[in-house]
């Protein structure tokens, strides 16, 4: 290669305008990884549908022309008084009462959401600012929040919830209260312990010398850090509180008809599910489909928010990839099976 050559190239490569790094946040990677798992999408796209669903709950009841809590004994019940079955006038069918199932069913959505989001919050909030506490300061503070939470983790909830429907009677609120006392404690334990380890870190230590005080070190410094475990535990929560909700409501502990809940409709459907088998197959499915969507979100999202997961999968792809190339054959049967190296005469040295 000439020199005129050299000083060409040279100048090209002056003249080409530098393109900016650009750094990949967090959340951007977290993103990308999870937009690539199928199951974690699909069931993004489920939980949206379900909300839609809850959302639009009153313009399915003004389409059917049907409310949740109206009753049609004529058209809603048989002649012997059993249900009706699903059809182009009640698209689920109707209850034991004449109710349109399919809107109440819709409406029910609108309760286990809410109580599922709403109770998360709570128990995250509570659970993420104990948790902090507890393992920040250490100590006699520790001690004695690590055994409050021993201590909610091994009451039995069933008895709170029985005590607090006794003195305050069944609803909603008690419903809420109930799921919220108990989910805080898990967020707690997870919290502190990743808190004991990071309060020992170089940047904790530089902040201390800064001046920093305790609260602004752990809502400023340390609870950034711990996004990722508490954003998976809150996803995984949501459906632990419809489940909950749902037997609380089943067992006559939560919401009291004739506002329709999943839990109530089933709790109706124990004594007619052989005879009118809609009566406990939909909200039945609605609650599993609910419920199995966020646990495939929450598993994606413990997934994508792993640093590890990435350099695991790009391993596996590795891995395959060099097991096709080494069992694909690069041309003809002689290649497939080369013949072997010849050895040299004596006297061809």
């Amino acid at each position: 290669m000439s020199i005129s050559e050299l000083e060409f190239q040279a100048k090209s490569v002056e003249d080409t305008p530098a393109q900016a790094i650009e750094g990949r946040s967090q959340w951007w990677l977290t993103w990308h990884r999870l937009r690539r798992d199928k199951l974690a999408v699909a069931a993004m796209i489920v939980i949206v549908l379900i909300a839609l669903c809850a959302i639009l709950a009153p313009v399915f009841s003004a389409i059917t022309g049907h409310s949740p809590t109206a009753v049609y004994p004529n058209s809603g019940l048989a002649a012997d008084g059993s249900p009706v079955g699903p059809g182009s006038l009640f698209w689920f069918g109707t209850d034991n009462l004449g109710h349109d199932l399919f809107v109440r069913v819709m409406y029910g959505t609108q309760i286990s959401l809410f109580v599922g989001v709403v109770t998360t919050l709570i128990g995250t909030a509570a659970g993420v600012s104990i948790g902090l506490i507890s393992g920040y300061f250490g100590g006699w503070v520790d001690g004695i929040l690590a055994r409050v939470v021993d201590s909610v983790l091994a009451f039995p909830y069933i008895i709170l919830a029985l005590s607090l429907a006794v003195v305050f009677g069944p609803s909603l609120t008690i419903v809420i209260a109930v799921i919220s006392f108990f989910s805080w404690a898990g967020i707690a334990r997870v919290v502190r312990g990743q808190t004991l380890s990071l309060k020992e870190k170089e940047y904790i230590e530089a902040a201390r010398s800064l001046g920093s005080g305790p609260w602004r070190i752990m809502f400023i410094d340390i609870f950034p850090n711990l996004m990722a475990p508490v954003l998976v535990l809150a996803t995984l929560n949501i459906p632990a509180a419809i489940v909950f909700e749902a037997t609380l409501d089943y067992l006559g502990l939560g919401v009291q008809p004739p506002t329709s809940s999943w839990g109530n409709i089933l709790a109706a459907a124990q004594s007619y599910y052989q005879q009118a088998w809609w009566f406990l197959v939909f909200p039945a499915v609605a609650l599993v489909i609910t419920t199995v969507a966020f646990n495939l979100l929450g598993d994606g999202v413990r997934d994508a928010m792993d640093p590890r997961t990435e350099r695991v999968l790009a391993a596996g792809r590795g891995r395959r990839k060099r097991r096709r190339n080494l069992a694909r054959p690069t041309g003809g049967p002689s290649a497939q099976y080369p013949d072997p190296p010849r050895q040299p005469s004596p006297g061809s040295a």
